[in-house]
């Protein structure tokens, strides 16, 4: 996603990742595929990088939840175009998070740092997560480590808003609405999909947009952020901030990656209106409804030789690739002039790539 973005504005992505898709590869001036973002990892590929391009600068993406000191290696090496990991390692730490949240009178569900004593209606979260992944409802016989908390499920629709920060002010992009996929038991609440439509009233829209207002400068928030919350009998719970640019992004115009790096130079674009200091893009009004989500794996494969993806498929594995149980195969993107008419058509797109492969042995042989 990054890749494409920098890409279509004219910028020469040097990238570094962990799964080097055909399309990152197609993108990307040069790329380094690493194993891990772990340091030891990360800092040769960085190294090589500012050798050969003399680069200065760089934004990162998902992943660096698990390796926060491998940040801060970048920061130390590179100017970021985006959070200060003192400001990534603030939103990881839950306690201090919600603390905030609590300080600022903004709604979330009840959490604990120490196991309750009835495990019912209790979801296990980890610490420091993305996507979903590692989220689970919580049993009485789950061991408590350091790395987790408790957070009362609280059922709903699941929703972001998409914003650009300068440090001080916010500027609102769209608001959207997500899903998540059941892969097993223990991934019950993956990340799988997000559309730029809502049914939020424009109450609602103005409560989170309040939200923003002091929660940028109080955690010195720029460029591209998402909030992720839950509206449910006509209130909204707070659930994270995404302090990077997040999947929604694809849902928008071309210039995000521009804006973005414009906001965290101070700049959030248009002046900023009214007493919150916030502003939204009427622009986005007139869109059509788009939608992204991921294929996950209902059984191991192995991408065949010569697959064929059709060209609204994004992130791509070469062939070979082996793709476990549960795994993402790919992305989706689907345009279309209302919300309902994405939905169908994602599902749609869905069961073609899924049924193709299915047209495959476990060999990649085609039967």
């Amino acid at each position: 996603m990054l890749a494409q973005a920098a890409k279509d504005t004219g910028l020469k992505p040097l990238v570094i990742d962990l799964f080097a898709d055909l399309d990152t590869q197609g993108y990307a001036e040069d790329f380094r595929q690493i194993k891990s973002l772990a340091e030891q990892d990360l800092a040769p590929a960085v190294d090589d990088f500012v050798e050969r391009y003399a680069v200065a600068h760089v934004i990162y993406g998902s992943g660096f939840e698990y390796y926060p000191e491998s940040l801060s290696y970048l920061g130390s090496r590179l100017t970021i175009l985006g959070n200060h990991p003192d400001v990534f390692a603030k939103l990881q730490n839950k306690q201090t998070f919600f603390s905030i949240l609590d300080d600022l009178n903004i709604p979330h569900p009840e959490i604990a740092f120490s196991a309750p004593e009835s495990a019912d209606g209790w979801l296990l979260k980890p610490m420091q997560g993305q996507g979903g992944v590692g989220i689970k409802r919580y049993r009485a016989d789950d061991g408590a480590t350091a790395s987790v908390y408790w957070q009362k499920f609280q059922a709903g629709t699941a929703h972001s808003v998409l914003f650009l920060a300068s440090g001080t002010q916010v500027q609102v992009i769209g608001f959207n609405t997500q899903w998540s996929a059941s892969l097993s038991e223990t991934q019950e609440f993956v990340f799988s999909g997000v559309i730029n439509s809502t049914d939020l009233s424009d109450m609602h829209k103005s409560e989170i947009t309040g939200w923003l207002k002091p929660m940028v400068p109080v955690f010195a928030l720029k460029g591209l952020n998402s909030l992720d919350f839950i509206h449910a009998d006509d209130c909204c719970y707070a659930l994270e901030i995404n302090p990077r640019p997040s999947a929604s992004m694809q849902l928008y115009d071309e210039d995000l990656l521009i804006r973005h790096i414009q906001a965290c130079e101070g700049d959030v674009g248009a002046q900023s209106v009214g007493r919150n200091s916030v502003t939204y893009c009427a622009e986005w009004q007139d869109y059509h409804a788009t939608g992204y989500q991921i294929i996950h794996a209902g059984q191991d494969l192995i991408i065949p030789d010569h697959f064929e993806w059709p060209e609204w498929c994004m992130d791509l594995p070469g062939s070979g690739s082996f793709i476990r149980t549960g795994q993402p195969i790919c992305s989706i993107i689907a345009h279309q002039k209302e919300s309902q008419s994405v939905s169908e058509q994602l599902l749609t797109k869905q069961q073609l790539i899924i049924n193709k492969l299915e047209g495959f042995h476990h060999h990649g042989i085609y039967s």
